[in-house]
């Protein structure tokens, strides 16, 4: 199983993830756990990246695909995967799909999970996470409330809400989600591998129909 998890930000890709792989023996690959290993173990990318990120800007695509390239490059490189959080953008995809070719992989499937805008920015404001590294559990206080509020039900460590999902900024986020990674769609569309799922259930609903699109497609 060799996936990408699309959608908007605050669709719940990440835990659908990590549910993904923890059933399916995959390996969960976010770009914010790589960038930050990369940064520790001082590789090309790391460094390139570290400079990005005190100089305060965004690391750009170049960064990111060598960080990307750099993981898939490496003799433990995972055989099977769930990608959360790249490709973002079409550049990013087309550079994906030569790491993998290089490598003679190549993707399974492109589960697009889709949400309306205004359904995001209620979700984003109820959402917090788990900082630790290698935990990263992510909550809505809602709908996956921790089982001690406040504190990571997996660690136990003290949760934190990320800038960008106060409100004020989610609708920023979202003229970026269609401007820059909705052209992904006809890309994979294209390639004949994209699978659309309603993601507007609860997390228990969502993945139930993630893993019945998969397994219809012999995937799972």
């Amino acid at each position: 199983m060799r996936l990408i998890l699309l959608g908007p930000p605050g669709c719940g890709k990440g835990t659908q993830a990590k549910m993904l792989c923890r059933d399916a023996r995959a390996e969960h690959v976010g770009t914010g756990d790589l960038l930050r290993d990369a940064i520790r173990r001082e590789t090309s990318a790391g460094i390139e990246a570290r400079r990005e990120v005190d100089a305060g800007h965004l690391v750009p695509d170049e960064v990111v695909n060598l960080l990307i390239g750099e993981r898939f490059g490496r003799g433990d490189r995972p055989s099977r995967f769930v990608m959360d959080g790249y490709p973002r953008t079409l550049p990013q995809a087309h550079a994906f799909d030569s790491i993998l070719s290089g490598v003679g992989m190549a993707l399974d499937g492109v589960v697009m999970m889709q949400v309306r805008d205004e359904l995001i920015v209620n979700r984003v404001s109820g959402r917090w996470s788990c900082p630790k590294l290698g935990c990263k559990a992510t909550y809505h206080i809602d709908s996956n409330p921790p089982a001690r509020p406040g504190f990571c039900t997996d660690c136990g460590t003290g949760l934190v809400q990320r800038a960008d999902d106060a409100p004020a900024t989610v609708g920023e986020r979202l003229v970026i989600y269609h401007r820059d990674t909705e052209p992904l769609v006809p890309h994979y569309e294209k390639a004949g591998i994209l699978i659309r799922v309603d993601g507007e259930g609860d997390i228990g609903v969502v993945g139930l129909a993630i893993r019945q699109a998969l397994a219809t497609r012999g995937l799972l």
